[in-house]
């Protein structure tokens, strides 16, 4: 049976097509391929998919009602949904793009789900985002999270309501989860590491937020596929409602100081920063408690800082433009 996912041209939904694919899987990707980022990096990103057995692909948005409803009909039972508009301060410029993708589009996902012959499982991408101002670390799933700083935030914390809703209510087996700062090759050109080193390597000053007193649980993008396809493969059992959200980050936050320091080794070049305030939206610090997940899948992160970021700058560096 095909796994439907939903974000396949995006970053971390086109590294979980291609291992699902490497394991046999059958895969039904879907994108709008919109342009808050260059669509043409997504496009690429699919070039490779593209034409491996048992993949098909189809542009579409998932917000627009009953657009899915087509694949029903082709045996899907599991869908992992990474579809959303991305990036906490791209929501204070447009916030209707993040109701319509992020709660509307999640909507339309569990309608989906609702309306299968056999949902065997959704997951889906929640976000550290929720955890808002949390002075408390590491970050827990037993915290609370009902006081969002961004409508990003905001938008994942309800999708979570609404999952636990549709659960409760049909039965639906779904988990969540909370990505904590995901990087790595073919990654979003929105994100720090991709300006950082686009800036460095043209000699522009790069913008430090906070003085550069701000941590993140940089998680490296192989480790994050690993836990998805561990939690994919065994839906909640004996939970009731069949609904659970785990965090899946590295456990170990680097002070943006240092990972620019990491940077500055791994391209030869010294940074020329320019300071600015902190911006709306954003938080000081994020840290992932991963007691849960590696309970109940033994997922224990394997990629560090300094490795992860020596990968992405071999494929920055390489022929990935052309």
């Amino acid at each position: 049976m095909p796994v439907l996912v939903t974000g396949a041209a995006g970053f971390i939904g086109s590294h979980v097509c291609q291992r699902l694919l490497e394991r046999g899987d059958e895969v039904i990707g879907v994108d709008n391929l919109n342009a808050y980022y260059d669509p043409s990096l997504k496009r690429a990103r699919l070039a490779r998919l593209q034409g491996k057995p048992g993949f098909s692909f189809h542009e579409l948005d998932i917000g627009e009602e009953g657009a899915l409803e087509r694949f029903a009909r082709l045996g899907v039972a599991r869908v992992v949904h990474l579809a959303a508009q991305a990036g906490v301060r791209y929501s204070l410029e447009a916030p209707r793009a993040y109701i319509r993708s992020n709660v509307v589009g999640h909507l339309e996902v569990l309608e989906f789900c609702r309306n299968l012959p056999a949902c065997e499982h959704l997951v889906y991408a929640s976000s550290s985002s929720v955890y808002g101002g949390n002075t408390k670390v590491p970050f827990s799933e037993e915290d609370r999270v009902d006081r969002p700083v961004s409508l990003y935030a905001a938008t994942k914390k309800a999708d979570e309501l609404i999952s636990h809703t549709y659960a409760h209510l049909y039965g639906i087996p779904q988990t969540g989860l909370r990505f904590f700062t995901v990087y790595g090759p073919w990654g979003r050109p929105d994100m720090a590491y991709w300006l950082f080193t686009e800036a460095m390597l043209a000699g522009r000053p790069i913008r430090v937020f906070n003085n550069g007193e701000m941590w993140r649980d940089f998680t490296y993008v192989d480790d994050v596929v690993e836990a998805v396809l561990a939690v994919l493969d065994r839906p909640p059992s004996g939970l009731t409602p069949p609904a659970r959200v785990y965090n899946v980050g590295n456990n170990r936050p680097v002070r943006l100081g240092d990972f620019i320091a990491v940077l500055e080794r791994l391209l030869g070049v010294e940074a020329v920063r320019a300071y600015e305030p902190m911006q709306p939206g954003d938080v000081e610090r994020t840290y992932a408690d991963l007691t849960a997940i590696k309970r109940d899948f033994g997922f224990s992160p394997r990629t560090s800082i300094e490795e992860g970021l020596k990968r992405f700058v071999d494929w920055y560096r390489g022929d990935w433009r052309s």
